[in-house]
C-alpha cells in the first residue's frame, strides 16, 4: 500500500536530507564505498518510496506491490537509506554497510535485504529485468508497475538499447525507466575529445518509440509531475531523463569525478555533515 500520509514538499526534503546524512555516514563507518552516484539520486528515490510507489514496509513480498530495479546497483546504500527511512529496517542498521554478513552489501541483494526487487551491479542489466517484470505483470493480469533506474554512463551498453527495443514492441505502457544523468562517470572527461555518457537522450528514446520527459531530478514537482504523466501514457512505456548533480549536496564533491568512489576522511565527514545539516 502507499504511505496513509501525503507528504510535503517540506517533509520530503527532510527526509532527502536524512538519507544524504544516512549515506556519507554509512560509506565513511565502512570505509568504502559510493558517494557521487548515491547523492545525485536521493531525491528520485525518496519521492519513489514515500509517494509513487504502492508497496508495504510490513510485507515486502506483497504480490501486487510495484517494483523498482535499481540498475546502477554501485549507488545501493542511497538505495538502502531510502528503505529505511520508509521502515522496511532500522536505520541504525545502516551502520553494518558492506560489513562481512550484513544484508547492506555493496550491490543490492535480493536475497538478503527487504525492500529490493532484483540484485544488481552488474552494469546494463537492470533494464532488461524491468521489461520482464513489466511483461509479468500484463501476462498475470496485474495492474503493478514497474520502474527502473539507469545510470547515465550504464547506458553506454548495449543491453540497454536491447531492452529498450524489446519494451516498446511489447507497448509497455507499465514500464517506466528513470535515467540518473549526472553527467559525471567513474573516471571523468578529462580529454578534449571525449564525451558525455549520453547525448540528446529524449530524441533517443522517442526514436525507439518510447514517451520521453525531461526534468530537474532534484526538483519534488517536476519528479512527481513526471511519474503522473507515466500513468496517463498508453500504448507505450515511459522513459524520464532527471538531470541531476553528481554528489548532489555536498559543495566539495558536486559535479567532480573523483568522488564516484572515495570515502570522505575525518574532516570531509565533518564538513558534509554541517553542510547538510545547515
Amino acid at each position: 500500500m502507499k504511505s496513509e500520509f501525503s507528504p510535503s514538499k517540506q517533509q520530503l526534503a527532510d527526509i532527502a536530507k536524512n538519507v544524504r546524512i544516512n549515506v556519507i555516514k554509512a560509506v565513511y563507518h565502512a570505509k568504502g564505498g559510493h558517494i557521487g552516484g548515491p547523492l545525485s539520486a536521493v531525491e528520485l528515490l525518496v519521492d519513489l518510496y514515500f509517494r509513487e510507489l504502492k508497496i508495504d514496509p510490513d510485507n515486502p513480498l506483497w504480490d501486487d506491490r510495484d517494483r523498482f530495479v535499481l540498475s546502477k546497483g554501485h549507488s545501493a546504500i542511497a538505495l538502502y537509506s531510502v528503505l529505511a527511512e520508509r521502515g522496511f529496517f532500522p536505520v541504525s542498521e545502516l551502520m553494518t554497510f558492506d560489513a562481512i554478513d550484513s544484508r547492506m552489501q555493496g550491490h543490492p541483494d535480493m536475497r538478503k535485504t527487504p525492500g529490493i526487487d532484483m540484485s544488481s551491479g552488474s552494469l546494463g542489466q537492470g533494464l532488461s529485468t524491468g521489461v520482464g517484470m513489466a511483461l509479468a505483470a500484463r501476462r498475470l493480469k496485474k495492474d503493478f508497475r514497474t520502474y527502473v533506474m539507469i545510470g547515465d554512463g550504464e547506458s553506454q551498453e548495449g543491453q540497454i538499447w536491447e531492452a529498450i527495443f524489446v519494451a516498446e514492441r511489447y507497448k509497455l505502457d507499465n514500464l517506466v525507466a528513470i535515467l540518473d544523468n549526472n553527467k559525471v562517470q567513474q573516471f571523468g572527461w578529462q580529454h578534449p575529445l571525449a564525451l558525455p555518457p549520453i547525448e540528446r537522450a529524449a530524441e533517443k528514446v522517442k526514436a525507439f518509440g518510447w514517451h520521453a520527459i525531461e526534468i530537474d531530478g532534484h526538483n519534488f514537482v517536476e519528479i512527481q509531475n513526471a511519474f503522473n504523466e507515466a500513468r496517463e501514457v498508453k500504448g507505450k512505456p515511459t522513459f524520464i531523463i532527471a538531470h541531476t548533480i553528481k554528489g548532489k549536496g555536498l559543495s566539495f564533491a558536486e559535479g567532480k569525478y573523483t568522488w564516484h568512489a572515495r570515502v570522505p576522511n575525518d574532516d570531509e565527514l565533518q564538513l558534509a555533515l554541517k553542510e547538510l545539516n545547515g
